[in-house]
């Protein structure tokens, strides 16, 4: 959906490029087995970064927000309503 003359086009030069989707904001949020803090300190977060700078950013979007949550497989559900929870209430808040 991020193509040509949606998210970005050509500028009147064709040397760079306008973003089309400037004063837009985004939430990233990102579930995995790993814990959170492994992910951002030992993998300093890699492609949650790309994502914000190569695409996102490149398309104007901006501030982009995340939402890092790990250990999604354990067995405590108490945990995981605690984690949906906090999605609706961002959700709603985007409103």
């Amino acid at each position: 959906m991020f193509r040509p003359g949606f998210a970005f086009a050509k500028s009147g030069s064709g040397k760079s490029w306008k973003k089309l989707l400037s004063g837009k904001t985004a939430r990233i949020v990102v579930t995995m087995g790993m814990p959170a803090f492994v992910y951002r300190w030992y993998f300093l977060a890699h492609s949650l970064r790309s994502l914000k700078r190569n695409i996102l950013g490149f398309c104007g979007i901006g501030p982009v927000s995340e939402s890092v949550i790990g250990m999604v497989e354990s067995p405590n559900g108490a945990k995981r309503e605690k984690w949906l929870a906090r999605m609706r209430a961002l959700g709603g808040a985007a409103k």
